[in-house]
């Protein structure tokens, strides 16, 4: 025996009328057509569903558990069929994204704070690690999608052209540099760097390290931790700290912050996001459809007409 949902539906609603005409309005369809399908659907149950009267049409007590039953069979699939299309277009589920800067303020903070009331029912999970980390695992799918430092190379899936950062530098207060409005990176040489083995810290050390070129004799202290302690450190005088204008939003006892310089200007990083084109998580495509409209890829768009 075959039930078909349709025939749950028209019993629900010819019950709930009492009416074989009202409820066939009601669905859009011929009374006639209403009173055969219940008639076979009764000779499938091999039942009486309906008592037909002049009166109206109304449930037998048998009747009636059944329609109660179809209902909640019926709600049951709505609900089901609802986080299906929810979850198929992404406004449900879990997104895992890889980033190694702070979110204390800055362009990704306001872009998950977006996503979030866009999809308030999706389970975002934040993974920090160095650039090569967070890009070795979107490329094995235990991320979906990284925001990292654009530079450096080492990705050949799908990716994005997001914001850019300036490079500040975290000074204690009171330390010689302060005194400067900004800072040239040959200001820095000779002072001990705290470097972050998490995150962003390997590439700032390497980018320190380029614009130094062989000049400097750099001190470099690795630290297995996180920004809040590397600032304690810094306040304590331990040494200096590179960042991105991201992390500034917060403030920490005894330190100050100084831009940093090149010739031209201040220093600014590119970030991307990177991404493995043949994700299936649904998930996934509303986060980059936020991205590219935030920050649309306008190398290819058309000029001013004349």
């Amino acid at each position: 025996m075959t039930i078909e949902l349709r025939e749950l539906k028209w019993a629900i609603v010819a019950a709930q009328y009492r009416s074989l005409r009202r409820a066939a309005e009601t669905l859009n369809i011929r009374q006639s057509t209403l009173s055969r399908s219940l008639r076979q659907l009764e000779s499938k149950l091999g039942g009486v569903l309906f008592e037909r009267t002049n009166g109206g049409t109304n449930p037998t007590p048998e009747g009636k558990e059944f329609v109660e039953a179809a209902r909640r069979i019926a709600e049951s699939l709505e609900i089901v069929a609802s986080r299906f299309r929810a979850s198929s277009l992404g406004k449900t589920g879990h997104l895992t994204i890889g980033v190694h800067v702070s979110l204390a303020t800055g362009n990704l903070k306001a872009t998950l704070a977006e996503y979030h009331r866009k999809c308030p029912a999706v389970a975002v999970q934040i993974v920090d690690g160095a650039r090569e980390r967070l890009l070795a695992e979107t490329l094995a799918n235990a991320i979906d999608v990284a925001v990292v430092i654009a530079q450096g190379g080492g990705w050949d899936d799908r990716s994005l052209s997001l914001w850019s950062e300036r490079v500040i530098v975290a000074l204690p207060e009171g330390h010689s540099l302060c005194d400067r409005a900004v800072l040239q990176w040959a200001d820095l040489a000779g002072y001990p760097i705290l470097v972050q083995e998490r995150g962003a810290g390997p590439e700032m050390q390497r980018l320190l390290e380029a614009k130094l070129g062989a000049f400097a004799s750099q001190r470099f202290s690795r630290q297995d931790g996180g920004i809040d302690r590397l600032m304690g450190m810094v306040g304590a005088g331990f040494g200096l700290y590179l960042l991105f204008e991201g992390a500034t939003g917060a403030h920490y006892d005894d330190v100050v912050y100084r831009e940093v310089h090149d010739p031209e200007g201040p220093t600014r990083v590119n970030f991307a996001a990177c991404w493995r084109g043949a994700s299936r998580n649904p998930t996934l495509k509303p986060f980059l459809e936020l991205l590219e409209n935030r920050y649309p890829d306008l190398s290819a768009a058309p000029g001013p007409q004349p």
